[in-house]
């Protein structure tokens, strides 16, 4: 008859071993339930803030490029590598309705930019917007027939791509560079 194998010996162990009751389980699980939720609004927070967000087009101001209702995306990182530029589509702080808005730079520093005939000219060169309808005329603010308007430092003019219907820097004058959130990504 073989020789049954023996059984191996149990591990010795200095301290007993305990379970945690019950509630210390719960209480541990909720806490750490509570950990994850904060790193995921402080991580939430951080790229919506600094990196990126969902932004919806409200209004009309900005066809036929962007459409109401529609949702991009808002590249907030950029403008920290590049200063805006002429043709970007931006996210501003719009100084006369205390909201948001979206509208598209055509002015930047130093830029003079003058209204006549419906034609829009920047720095003495006629704008060349493909971006629009053959034929969209741009008109100043109000009943003035021709509006020259020159870009401090650190100032951006906006016009919507709408412009029978959009309230921009026509309105309100050049925009400060702290007043613009962002790039729009289409």
């Amino acid at each position: 008859m073989p020789n049954p194998e023996p059984l191996p010996a149990k591990p010795a162990s200095n301290s007993p071993t305990t379970k945690p009751k019950r509630g210390e389980s719960l209480l541990r699980q909720l806490f750490q339930c509570f950990i994850v939720a904060c790193l995921g609004l402080t991580s939430y927070h951080v790229i919506s803030t600094y990196f990126v967000q969902s932004v919806k087009v409200v209004g009309s101001s900005m066809l036929p490029t962007l459409h109401d209702s529609d949702h991009y995306l808002l590249n907030r990182w950029v403008y920290h590598f590049r200063s805006p530029s002429r043709q970007d589509i931006v996210v501003i702080r719009d100084p006369s309705a205390k909201c948001f808005s979206v509208k598209r730079i055509i002015g930047v520093g130093g830029d003079s930019v003058y209204f006549k005939d419906g034609a829009v000219y920047v720095n003495g060169s006629k704008l060349q917007e493909p971006y629009l309808p053959s034929g969209t005329p741009t008109y100043a603010c109000g009943k003035v027939q021709e509006q020259r308007i020159t870009c401090g430092k650190d100032q951006f003019f906006l016009l919507g791509d709408n412009r029978m219907n959009s309230a921009d820097s026509r309105v309100y004058g050049p925009v400060s560079r702290q007043n613009i959130l962002g790039l729009i990504v289409r």
